[in-house]
């Protein structure tokens, strides 16, 4: 079975990409937010309107899950590059264009304090790097452009 991460900063389309990639796959779909507030992997920090989470407790649980899976997986979140390369296949990096970035967390309703947080991510490429340091096989999709999943994970799986 294959595990595929998604990653990137806030606001860079994760989500799309890796509902997109699930269904390609025909591959159970993993929201990280989703499980650290099932599961209280996390607390929630009112001040940042956001979750803190133990990053070795959230890869203890997302093993498990994928030791236990028998199908494909594919799992979102801008934490899910913290999971040890041994347990990834393939990590995709999401990336976007910083003015489009902008706007979306504009749009969510987001400080401008928190906006500029997540930029600063996104310019100094913070996941990426992280990712790097981890050696994982990265693919690195730009959002703001057109893009043909089948014919990336081609190139991943089979170049």
């Amino acid at each position: 079975m294959k595990t595929i991460i998604v990653s990137g900063s806030v606001g860079t389309g994760k989500t799309i990409i890796a509902k997109k990639l699930a269904k390609i796959l025909k591959a159970d779909y993993i929201n990280i937010t989703e499980l650290v507030k099932k599961n209280k992997i996390g607390k929630y920090n009112r001040k940042y309107n956001s979750y803190e989470v133990n990053i070795k407790k959230l890869n203890n649980f997302l093993i498990k899950i994928i030791k236990k899976s028998r199908e494909n997986l594919v799992i979102d979140g801008h934490l899910s590059h913290y999971l040890p390369k041994k347990y990834a296949d393939l990590c995709i990096i999401c990336k976007c264009n910083i003015k489009k970035l902008k706007k979306r967390l504009e749009n969510r309703g987001y400080s401008s304090k928190k906006v500029r947080e997540n930029l600063d991510v996104e310019i100094f490429d913070v996941i990426l790097e992280e990712a790097k340091d981890r050696k994982h096989k990265i693919i690195v999709v730009d959002t703001s452009k057109n893009y043909n999943l089948k014919r990336l994970l081609s190139k991943a799986f089979f170049s």
